[in-house]
């Protein structure tokens, strides 16, 4: 017996101090950026690229002096801790995706002319950017003659801030540089906050059981965290080239970013994304706060659509209320829009009157599930224990009338209102945001450019199904729990924000992922400086994931001015839109694919599916054009400064693309700036999570009264299709009311 107790001690000494090694890292290994193709895309393949090009703009009456390149400048890779983890075989997804799995994708499945990588910079330590930089050098190496290269990639990465205040909330940007030598780059990514206790936030508890469930891959996720640990933060205040090599820089505010990026000197981009998605932003959340600290000539461009939905719109609903003097209120359904602080109080009162409590009561209970809904922001969903997905029907999200939107929707970070508004501190020269439109894919499994065929939506999009042989697994994110009762009272939420990633709604989020954009330049030349010139001119546009062909310009008897500009005049501006459809896929992949990367890894990187354009074009249905009138004056409404549509022209049905001209005869008379941007509609077509993600069952008066929603615990195989319009939209030209 006593051998058998020391047995039992022995075991359990050794068990815990293996739990221990692997929580604290000891038992991983670091990630490694793989090995890249050693062959560039054929430059014939290329060059039938260009001629098609060409020929489509001639068709159009548009200038085939420039191309049009695409790409995608928002990837991430399995060195962000969260694609490290949502790829973990235990939480369903396919393993390792490191850097070189990007560069071949963006060269051989999706066919990208550029990209850039922007994986988190909270956790890429020292050795993680040194390897993404040697990354980096080594797929642009292999790309050719650098005058005329077959992809240009770009360096960067994503400073990613939540906070769970609106006022401490300043969202996600993407941070990208022109070159990649050593003296065009800084020695390490800046993080949004600083490290603080306990490194990432993850509990000793929940790197335990990664380590000891979640197998090799595990335990190498909890290395990557212990090393962020090690390294620590690094000195505040010390000038960014005196800083030590292994530390986390952070930047709590994109001022303090700019000012390190300022201190660099380096030729760099910054642009935000997500700016209206709800999963991490507060309800009341207003981007008119960062036009103070606004840096125009670094923050250039917004990503009006993603992997996570479109950004564009600004709706006249909104999700919460906010008085002159600040307070909170809950809105009433406007618009057919169901806020889902409302819909709380309506769960609540139901579930009271169900249980047999008297009206009265159930009344009072649902005004204080409202207000709690809205005192919490987005951990909101929390104050309602008990509650699932299906209870919360189609509340928080935006109308079917707008194109896959973002989910829990925020208005006050959409382009459109960006664009609407100004500071007027200084009303001499007031403020305002002055962006070019670009879209990217968001995309957390290495692969650049996923819109090129609707499919794998588990890999291609973040939407990821439930495999047959997938257990509960875990995850970084909060679900609603159903073990217990609904509620019949709401509880004012008390927890602990310091990690925000457990706010997210993930339940219903889950139906919101769609598989991503890009973004277009108009280059003479597709080497990497005439991209970034593109870039910088705002000569770029958005699409939905298709390559469809947009031009956009301001015309007169002198000259052309592309999208993008602005422009200062008191007569009556005339516009110019041509537009041609994307090309109609076949299905597989190119014969050079498969000679370059073999049948494994075409199977493992592109899922046996490319970029493959037949010869022929999709319809361009329809033009649509948007107009702003910004604000003229502080107390200015913004509400009818955006006029969208403001014109609308129907196009050819035979594939042969779309020209349109037209004039604003009311700019002279009504004397004030006005911005215009097209949108190019395509026709209609089978797209992941295409519309009504939540698969609501409507009544006749038009409410969602039940919700079969493709989400996360749908089958892994589903793709979720459904029938929306894939599109492209201008960057705006900014015409401002005023002299020559």
């Amino acid at each position: 017996m006593k051998r058998i107790v020391q047995l039992l001690l022995f075991l359990l000494v050794a068990g815990a101090l293996w739990v221990y090694a692997g929580a604290t890292g000891l038992l991983g290994s670091s990630e490694e950026p793989g090995d890249v193709a050693e062959t560039a895309r054929p430059a014939a393949f290329d060059d039938d690229r260009v001629d098609s090009l060409a020929a489509a703009a001639r068709a159009v009456g548009a200038d085939d002096a420039k191309q049009i390149l695409f790409g995608d400048f928002h990837v991430h890779t399995t060195f962000s801790f969260d694609a490290f983890m949502m790829n973990m075989p235990i939480a369903g997804g396919p393993g390792a995706h490191p850097p070189a799995d990007a560069c071949d994708f963006a060269r051989f499945c999706s066919a990208l002319d550029f990209w850039s990588i922007n994986d988190h910079a909270e956790n890429l330590t020292h050795d993680l950017w040194s390897k993404t930089v040697d990354l980096v050098r080594e797929c642009n190496a292999v790309s050719g003659d650098p005058s005329d290269p077959d992809l240009v990639t770009y360096l960067g990465w994503e400073w990613s801030h939540i906070g769970a205040t609106p006022d401490a909330h300043y969202g996600h940007k993407n941070v990208v540089f022109r070159g990649t030598n050593d003296d065009e780059i800084p020695t390490r990514a800046i993080s949004s906050r600083r490290v603080g206790p306990g490194g990432l936030p993850l509990s000793f508890a929940m790197k335990a059981a990664v380590a000891t469930f979640a197998g090799e891959r595990g335990r190498d996720f909890t290395q990557l965290v212990a090393a962020v640990d090690e390294a620590g933060d690094c000195p505040q205040g010390v000038p960014v080239r005196d800083l030590p090599l292994d530390c986390i820089e952070s930047a709590e505010t994109p001022e303090v970013l700019f000012d390190k990026l300022d201190d660099w000197g380096l030729d760099s981009i910054v642009i935000p994304h997500g700016t209206s998605w709800g999963m991490y932003t507060p309800a009341t959340s207003d981007w008119r706060k960062q036009l103070a600290g606004h840096d125009p000539a670094r923050q250039t461009l917004v990503e009006v659509y993603s992997g996570h939905g479109a950004s564009e719109q600004l709706p006249a609903w909104r999700p919460v209320e906010v008085a002159p003097d600040g307070s909170l209120s809950c809105p009433a359904p406007s618009d057919g829009y169901l806020p889902s602080c409302w819909h709380a109080g309506d769960l609540i009162e139901a579930r009271c009157l169900e249980i047999g409590d008297n009206a009265s009561e159930c009344a009072r209970r649902a005004t204080e599930a409202r207000a709690n809904y809205v005192a919490v922001h987005q951990a909101g969903w929390k104050t309602l224990p008990g509650y699932a997905k299906r209870d919360w029907l189609n509340a928080g999200q935006a109308p079917p009338d707008m194109f896959q939107p973002a989910f829990n929707y925020r208005p006050l970070g959409s382009a459109q209102y960006m664009l609407a508004i100004r500071d007027f501190d200084d009303p001499s020269a007031p403020k305002r945001f002055d962006f070019g439109f670009i879209g990217s894919s968001d995309n957390h499994t290495a692969r650049p450019g996923t819109g090129y065929k609707e499919f794998a939506r588990g890999e291609m999009s973040e939407g990821r199904g439930r495999r047959r042989d997938q257990g509960e697994g875990f995850s970084l994110f909060g679900s609603s729990d159903e073990s217990e009762a609904r509620a019949a009272e709401s509880v004012p939420w008390t927890g602990d924000s310091s990690n925000p990633m457990q706010l997210f709604e993930m339940d219903r989020g889950a139906a919101y992922f769609v598989t991503g954009g890009l973004v277009a330049v108009h280059t003479p030349a597709r080497d990497r400086d005439s991209i970034w010139r593109a870039i910088q001119e705002k000569e770029v546009y958005a699409t939905s994931g298709r390559r469809t062909l947009l031009w956009f310009d301001l015309v007169d008897d002198a000259r052309t001015i592309p999208m993008g500009s602005k422009t200062r005049r008191s007569e009556t501006p005339r516009f110019r839109v041509r537009a041609m459809g994307s090309f109609e896929q076949q299905p597989g992949c190119p014969d050079h694919v498969w000679d370059a990367l073999g049948e494994a890894r075409v199977e493992h990187i592109c899922r046996g599916e490319c970029h493959h354009p037949s010869e022929t074009r999709r319809p361009i249905t329809r033009i649509e054009v948007v107009r702003i009138r910004p604000q003229i004056s502080e107390d200015e409404p913004v509400d009818g400064l955006v006029e969208d549509p403001w014109r609308v022209f129907e196009c050819p049905a035979d594939g042969s693309g779309c020209r349109v001209e037209f004039d604003d005869p009311e700019f002279a008379s009504a004397a004030r700036d006005a911005v215009y941007y097209a949108r190019a509609i395509e026709a209609p077509d089978l797209m992941v999570h295409g519309s009504n993600p939540m698969g609501c069952r409507y009544d006749e008066n038009g409410t969602c009264v039940e919700i079969d929603s493709c989400d996360g615990d749908a089958p892994y195989e589903d793709d979720c299709l459904s029938e929306a319009e894939p599109r492209a939209w201008s960057s705006p030209i900014f015409v401002d009311f005023g002299g020559a």
